[in-house]
């Protein structure tokens, strides 16, 4: 069969696809077997609908029909949204990587039929440029060797076979000691950007977990130099051209080191993952900025990303009418036209100038202040950007990728929960109630199990290990924001479902896979942060937690397993390792927060109103029953603190005990 087969797939990618002159099908048994059949190498195309280089080589590449021709002719021709597959995305990125390549998006991967790799890239030009090879030369190179090398290709594939293999079996060791959390987080801090916040260099990604993590280092030991790498960073964030000053939402990154220009596409994780860090900080600074960007980013969640039926979507791309950007910038005649009178204190404001700051136009941001303006100033100022976003409002939109990740849901849902506590808006926790129901009904197939995505009214794809550990974990706030316990029970089922089809009882930790998962060369296990936290990381939390709320020490087991499973990943290389290190400090000594009450009673309500006010990075807060003895007891206190931080909660502070 020939011709492209993309126009019936629930991928948005996929479909921006669909009229290409390549032969494109999807990754699924017709193509896999064409590949065997015909013996012609795979040529393996990743991506994601609001990636700006996959449209670019799109552009340039994939409707060029002579480049197209020769796809046809030389290759069996794979499209891949790797957000709909992020198990086949993880094990190609990592042959990448063992090609000694840079990973990324668009991922241009050769495979033979048996589904090995043995060469690739990322993104392409048509002819050559800028030291990258032409995509003409580099088919007709491929085809060549895959023709008249054969001896080459196996072995560049049985090497990469089996550097994939040893991905997949990472060092264990021991527990993560509390020493080694303060060395690796005094490490960490050298990187740190001092003045511009993020880590040094460009480009630079938020990485929330990476400076949780560094919050959590303030928090154990006092030191405010912890505290200060955050909160520079978050406010350079938050100022910065990276967030959507009108519409509310962060972009992914920034290029440059300042903050200043984003690819501008906005992923649901990223947000769900930011609004979490603010709130956290929040809960200890006050700072109204934090405040602010947490509102209006759920509010651009609760605006554009909410589905019909309750779930988030994905992603906003980062184009529009062939630009990258053209929906978010303007130029200093757009913005007078609107305002008038009031341009001159805007544009001091919003750093708009004559010629602009990006490619002509400027991208509106606050970096030149920390903080907000006076009081009667941001009034002004609100109304103005009201205007400038009715106006914007009549402007072409980027394109949505609508599917619903059950993994991105569950960080967004986890974000919502806890943001909705702290600052005490219901409507916040209902919305994440109401994502939660979405997934657990909706994503869940007649055998039991989490499918990984929605789309076009149908689950798709095999859960991955990261879809159960979110959800689990967000269900698990959820109980703790609702008080409704049945959120602890689907956690616990959840688990069963891990431990039996993604555990590794052999060495311990999860595969990312599940154990029927098909057409898959490696079952990869790691606890490496992605764009995403590890699974294994918020499995630690996930299982400290089910320990706490239960009292089950077989859970506490569980998470301490995971632990030994990655120790000796520690010493090899922690920078990626945040989300499994936050959940050592976790599981070395949370801080347990039970409330007895009426439900419901004004005395209740304000310990729990008191309690969930502080930023306290291990808390895990339940209710008990207004009569003895307590369903749920204290764990474990509170670590010691020390030097500047605020007192530790004394020993009896962690509870109201039940009267």
């Amino acid at each position: 069969m020939t011709g492209n087969l993309l126009s019936e797939e629930t991928s948005p990618y996929l479909r921006q696809h669909k009229d290409n002159p390549v032969h494109w099908m999807p990754w699924g048994p017709p193509a896999l077997a064409r590949a065997r059949d015909e013996g012609k190498p795979i040529l393996l195309s990743v991506g994601y609908a609001a990636c700006h280089w996959c449209h670019v080589m799109a552009h340039e590449s994939f409707e060029d029909p002579e480049i197209a021709a020769l796809m046809n002719e030389l290759f069996v021709n794979i499209k891949l949204d790797r957000e709909e597959r992020p198990d086949l995305d993880a094990v190609y990125q990592a042959a990448l990587a063992a090609l000694g390549q840079s990973g990324g998006w668009p991922l241009t991967m050769f495979l033979t039929p048996g589904l090995e790799p043995f060469w690739g890239g990322t993104y392409f030009p048509p002819t050559s440029r800028h030291g990258r090879p032409g995509f003409r030369e580099v088919l007709r190179g491929v085809d060549s060797t895959y023709r008249n090398d054969p001896e080459r290709v196996r072995h560049n594939a049985a090497a990469l076979r089996g550097a994939l293999e040893d991905m997949a079996r990472p060092r264990s060791g021991e527990i993560v000691a509390a020493d080694t959390l303060n060395t690796v987080a005094a490490r960490l801090y050298q990187e740190i950007d001092l003045s511009l916040g993020g880590m040094r260099g460009a480009p630079k990604f938020p990485q929330p977990p990476l400076f949780q993590q560094l919050w959590r280092a303030w928090r154990r030991s006092g030191d405010a130099r912890y505290r200060d790498a955050v909160t520079v960073t978050l406010t350079r964030i938050c100022q910065g051209g990276i967030y959507d000053h009108l519409g509310g939402g962060f972009a992914r990154y920034s290029v440059d080191e300042h903050w200043l220009a984003p690819h501008f596409e906005k992923m649901l994780y990223d947000n769900a993952q930011l609004v979490e860090l603010l709130t956290l900080v929040w809960q200890e600074t006050g700072d109204p900025l934090y405040a602010a960007r947490v509102e209006e980013t759920i509010g651009w969640m609760l605006d554009e990303m909410t589905e019909p039926d309750g779930g988030f979507a994905s992603a906003l791309d980062a184009d529009s009418e062939g630009e990258e950007g053209r929906f978010y910038v303007w130029t200093l005649e757009e913005i007078r036209a609107l305002l008038g009178d009031r341009t001159d204190l805007f544009a001091r404001t919003y750093a708009v100038a004559p010629g602009g700051n990006w490619e002509g136009h400027t991208i509106l941001n606050r970096l030149g202040q920390s903080a907000f303006a006076d009081p009667a100033s941001e009034a002004i100022l609100a109304g103005c950007r009201a205007e400038l976003l009715a106006a914007r409002s009549g402007r072409i939109r980027p394109g949505k990728d609508d599917k619903v990740l059950a993994d991105w849901n569950g960080l967004a849902i986890a974000a919502l929960a806890l943001a909705g506590q702290a600052f005490a808006r219901p409507d916040w926790i209902a919305a994440g109630s109401r994502a939660f129901a979405f997934v657990r009904d909706r994503m869940t197939g007649p055998d039991g199990r989490l499918r990984h995505a929605w789309g076009d009214g149908r689950a798709n794809h095999p859960a991955t290990l990261d879809d159960y550990a979110n959800m689990a974990r967000a269900a698990l706030l959820l109980a703790e924001a609702t008080g409704d316990d049945t959120g602890i029970a689907q956690a616990e089922a959840w688990r069963q479902i891990v431990v039996r089809h993604y555990g590794d009882a052999e060495s311990g930790g999860y595969f990312l896979a599940a154990d029927d998962t098909a057409d898959l060369l490696v079952r990869g296990k790691t606890a490496i942060d992605n764009p995403v936290p590890s699974g294994n990381g918020v499995m630690v939390e996930v299982l400290t937690r089910l320990w706490l709320l239960t009292g089950d020490e077989a859970r506490r087991a569980e998470a301490e397993a995971v632990l030994k499973a990655f120790g000796g990943e520690i010493a090899r290389n922690f920078f990626p390792l945040s989300t499994l290190l936050n959940g050592a400090d976790l599981l070395l000594a949370p801080v347990q927060i039970v409330i007895a009450g009426m439900p419901g009673a004004a005395d209740t309500l304000a310990l729990a109103s008191a309690a969930r006010a502080v930023s306290i990075p291990d808390a895990s807060c339940g209710s008990s029953p207004p009569t003895p003895p307590c369903r749920r007891r204290i764990r474990r206190m509170a670590r010691p603190r020390s030097g500047a931080a605020p007192p530790p909660m004394s020993a009896a502070a962690p509870s109201v005990r039940c009267r």
